[in-house]
């Protein structure tokens, strides 16, 4: 095929190089693009430069492969507003900030990090606030615990031991304490992480299921540590799961049964 695809506008290349990019697949080299797109690899080379130079795509310091970037949130802002997780969680998060005096939040999986897409800060002078369209991709992220425990177990590994989700304890023996660690939460109702992300914060995450019994979104309520102790900890978790499962019911589904205590 012909180089640049000669007929078709830069716009056009460069929107399929983007769409090369999926759930399944979210990272990929340029050679790998060059084939699908049928660009040289100079042209997709040069695309991908521009991209990154707005944010739309991001490269990894060590497979040098490409995915998409946060700059996409800022374009996909007008659709965010309409997403119907957002638009039914938004009210419920307010009330769960109020309820709480601690920030809360509403996030999305994008196969391979939890995304933030709502926001309500605490009114507290001090408080953990994090920009929409954050990305978190750490095994201990209360958030990303949440969508990980609802993935099948070999794809979880894979996530775990090629990078994609930070762990450092990928021996058996490490995988296997955290499934463990992951089940507990299921079971409990929400996530916890502790300081273990960050030594001043508290983090504590539940899931939000759709019609289908599928985990869609998960709240996610933080704050600082010196505010929340160990001993506020499960009441901190229990308001979020409460208001995780309001969120379920709204959008169809059934909230998933806790275990007390």
């Amino acid at each position: 095929m012909p180089e640049d695809l000669r007929g078709a506008s830069p716009i056009s290349n460069a929107i399929a190089v983007l769409r090369c990019f999926s759930v399944d697949e979210p990272m990929l080299g340029v050679t790998e693009i060059a084939a699908r797109v049928g660009l040289h690899k100079s042209s997709v080379s040069r695309i991908l430069a521009t991209l990154e130079a707005e944010d739309v795509v991001e490269r990894d310091p060590v497979t040098r492969r490409y995915r998409l970037g946060l700059g996409v949130i800022g374009i996909a802002g007008p659709l965010l507003a309409d997403l119907e997780e957002r638009r039914v969680a938004r009210p419920v998060l307010r009330d769960l900030a109020e309820r709480t005096g601690e920030t809360s939040a509403l996030l999305l999986w994008n196969g391979h990090h939890a995304v933030s897409v709502e926001q309500v800060p605490s009114p507290h002078l001090v408080k953990h606030t994090t920009s929409l369209g954050t990305r978190y991709r750490t095994a201990l992220s209360a958030s990303v615990q949440v969508f990980l425990a609802a993935l099948p177990a070999a794809h979880r590994k894979t996530l775990l031991t090629d990078g994609t989700i930070a762990y450092t304890q990928t021996d058996d023996a490490g995988l296997a304490a955290f499934a463990d660690r992951l089940a507990e939460a299921t079971a409990r109702g929400y996530a916890v992480n502790y300081g273990e992300t960050s030594i001043e914060e508290v983090g504590v995450s539940s899931p939000v299921f759709d019609h289908r019994g599928d985990v869609t979104a998960a709240v996610l309520v933080s704050a600082p540590r010196f505010r929340v102790s160990p001993e506020q900890l499960a009441a901190l978790g229990e308001a979020c799961a409460d208001s995780a499962a309001d969120i379920t019911r709204r959008l169809g589904g059934a909230p998933a049964q806790r275990v007390a205590g």
